[in-house]
């Protein structure tokens, strides 16, 4: 059922420290279900290894294993839904990144190394694991489908935009330089001068390039 209009525009900047960073300045940190769970999950399997296989033991350790997995999969839907449910109730309009979480969480293929026969250079996959369980652990996916699904009942616009530069442009004067992101924290114009959150000022630029694209549609 269509909502009541409110006349409220927003950029969403989507995060695994902060789950969301908004244009409006707004912080929210992510809760990190899978993260806060992993010393049971760890302590559980564990558990499960000293089983022997066919016993009762053993079923009764997989099913306890599934329910911790069962528990942080409801856990981070249900966020998902109360989270997507209170920007559909305030804002009309919503810009997202338009994420490919499918290729950011991929691993990274391994390369020869010229100078060992079979072995590979280091390629860094290690880090990247870490982060690839951060990012499914945000649950941006499930957040960004809930939250399209909700938009078009209640008869609001999701617009997705390229995030090219993003976090690399000024919202104030639109000067792009990779240098005026001091840190992952930190954003910093080198030709104004302007300071934010780094992960604010890339909402700011969200929601521009989403009023852009919104623009361009109407105007086809």
């Amino acid at each position: 059922m269509p909502l009541e209009r409110t006349c409220c525009e927003i950029g969403i900047d989507l995060g695994v420290v902060n789950q969301i960073a908004t244009s409006d300045g707004e912080l929210k940190k992510g809760d990190h279900f899978g993260s806060k769970a992993q010393s049971d999950l760890a302590r559980a399997q564990r558990e499960l290894a000293t089983k022997q296989r066919g016993s009762n033991r053993r079923r009764r350790q997989v099913e306890e294993v599934a329910r911790l997995h069962l528990k942080i999969k409801n856990q981070r839907r249900n966020a998902a839904h109360q989270l997507s449910r209170q920007l559909i109730n305030d804002y009309d309009f919503i810009a997202l990144e338009d994420l490919k979480i499918t290729n950011m969480v991929r691993a990274p293929k391994g390369k020869p190394d010229p100078e060992q026969s079979g072995a590979l250079l280091p390629n860094g996959a290690s880090k990247k694991a870490g982060l690839n369980r951060s990012i499914l652990d945000a649950g941006w996916g499930q957040f960004i489908s809930l939250l399209s699904d909700k938009a078009e009942s209640a008869g609001r616009t999701v617009v997705s935009v390229h995030p090219r530069y993003t976090s690399q442009m000024c919202a104030e004067c639109h000067y792009v330089d990779s240098d005026n992101r001091v840190s992952q924290r930190e954003f910093r114009c080198r030709r104004c001068g302007h300071c934010d959150f780094a992960d604010i000022n890339a909402a700011r630029n969200i929601l521009r390039a989403g009023r852009a694209l919104q623009a361009s549609a109407c105007a086809g």
